[in-house]
């Protein structure tokens, strides 16, 4: 009896095991049927897969095209961006890149670059400014040096933008005030930098008095330029009015000479005293009129100043061709204006423009240097060569060192022509490809 009993319990464990067993997998069933109640063919099913998988690959495609040309222009940026870092972090100290006037010439540029790189070398080597103590802040060293350094950026900004004030400043008859205005900023920022032991170093601060002097030196050679062509408008008066003192005494010589021929002619054989006293008269008037006239000539003749000029134009003769002539104009300017006229369709560039005691003589040697590379051969009142500028600014130190030499070229008519040209192709260019894409 407790067999059959226990073989009874046996079953009924089994059956109910199976019975949950049967009851999950229905479940399931219910589940993924209610789950793909949408299937109604595997075939389907596989194509509509495919179709996404073709898909997900084209736009996997894409992406990676898209990805290669906006990492080339990512890697281009950032190029462009290092080229800027060492301007950008130097601007947090006061010290910008400087700012020069067309006609500035190349040596006061590079005289000016040397003395700004070495300022930042000092910078950047933490040699612009000495700190005698190691500070700390909040019991960190770390935090300490964050100070200083904080405080070194305040005062060179400081520093450097008072300097750049005294420097645009700077006249001919206040360099030295100048120059006290840089040393007293100086002092002024390390004694309220006393307390952290800071201060401005003594060569930082001297670079910034050689850069002021360099400036003043500039200004004071174009201030002597200026005075040069104020001398020259003078002379230009004086040899106007040579040349006025030369017309009248050859007129007064032909008036003395006329009448003294019609002395003659009336008188023939006639050994009158009167006749012989006016015809001897007449003679010495004449001969004292073509005296004056000889003496006007040879003053003349002694004005020989002028300007010597350096010209090109690249957008109507193209690289390389230069005219080097001379002029006495009083405003030599307008002699490079005159050459710039309708007859050439672009104006011409200055480079050098310098004045002489002997114009014409240093005109002579500039073509002699450069004879060989004259364009024409056959005339030589065409004064154009072909040369670099690097060899006549050369050639130019070394025959008139002091003259300001300027290689830089503004073209602005020439390089506006080009930036329009640049747009109408731009515009076919864009204009086709509308019409004509690349594909379909």
């Amino acid at each position: 009896m407790n067999g059959l009993i226990i073989g009874l319990v046996v079953l009924i464990g089994i059956v109910s095991i199976l019975l949950v067993f049967w009851l999950k997998e229905k479940k399931q069933r219910e589940l993924l049927t209610i789950k793909y109640a949408g299937i109604t063919s595997l075939e389907e099913e596989a194509e509509k897969l495919s179709q996404s998988l073709a898909s997900i690959l084209q736009d996997t495609q894409e992406a990676r095209s898209t990805y290669e040309e906006k990492r080339s222009i990512l890697t281009r940026l950032e190029e462009q961006i290092a080229i800027y870092d060492d301007t950008l972090s130097f601007a947090e100290f006061g010290v910008y890149e400087p700012q020069f006037a067309f006609n500035d010439g190349e040596l006061f540029k590079e005289r000016i670059a040397l003395i700004r790189n070495e300022q930042k070398a000092l910078i950047s080597m933490g040699l612009a400014t000495i700190c005698d103590a190691n500070w700390t802040m909040n019991g960190s060293l770390s935090q300490g040096r964050t100070a200083v350094k904080r405080q070194e950026k305040l005062s060179l900004r400081a520093f450097n933008s008072e300097c750049e004030a005294a420097i645009a400043n700077t006249k001919w008859n206040n360099a030295n005030a100048m120059e006290k205005r840089i040393i007293n900023a100086a002092e002024q920022i390390n004694k309220a930098n006393k307390s952290m032991m800071l201060s401005i170093t003594e060569r930082y601060v001297q670079l910034k008095i050689d850069e002021l002097q360099v400036t003043h030196e500039h200004r004071e050679h174009k201030k002597q330029e200026r005075d040069r062509l104020a001398e020259l408008r003078s002379n230009e008066r004086q040899e106007a009015r040579l040349r006025q003192d030369i017309y009248d005494a050859e007129l007064e010589e032909k008036r003395w000479q006329s009448k003294l021929n019609e002395v003659r002619a009336s008188a023939g054989a006639d050994t009158d005293t009167k006749l012989r006293q006016r015809i001897e008269e007449l003679e010495q008037l004449l001969a004292e009129a073509h005296e004056r006239t000889e003496r006007a000539k040879s003053m003349a003749e002694l004005t020989s100043t002028g300007f010597v000029y350096v010209i090109s134009n690249v957008g109507s003769f193209g690289e390389g061709i230069v005219k080097i002539g001379v002029t006495r104009r009083l405003d030599p300017d307008d002699r490079i204006r005159e050459l710039g006229d309708a007859s050439v369709p672009f104006t011409f560039d200055t480079h050098a423009m310098i004045y002489s005691g002997e114009a014409l003589k240093l005109e002579a040697s500039l073509h002699s240097e450069f004879h060989a590379h004259r364009v024409n051969l056959s005339n030589m009142r065409k004064e154009f060569f072909r040369v670099s500028l690097d060899s006549v600014e050369e050639a130019v130190k070394r025959l008139a060192p002091d003259a300001a030499f300027i290689k830089d070229r503004e073209a602005q008519q020439w390089q506006e022509t080009i930036f329009k040209r640049n747009q109408i192709l731009d515009a076919e260019q864009t204009k086709r490809e509308a019409e004509f894409p690349l594909s379909i």
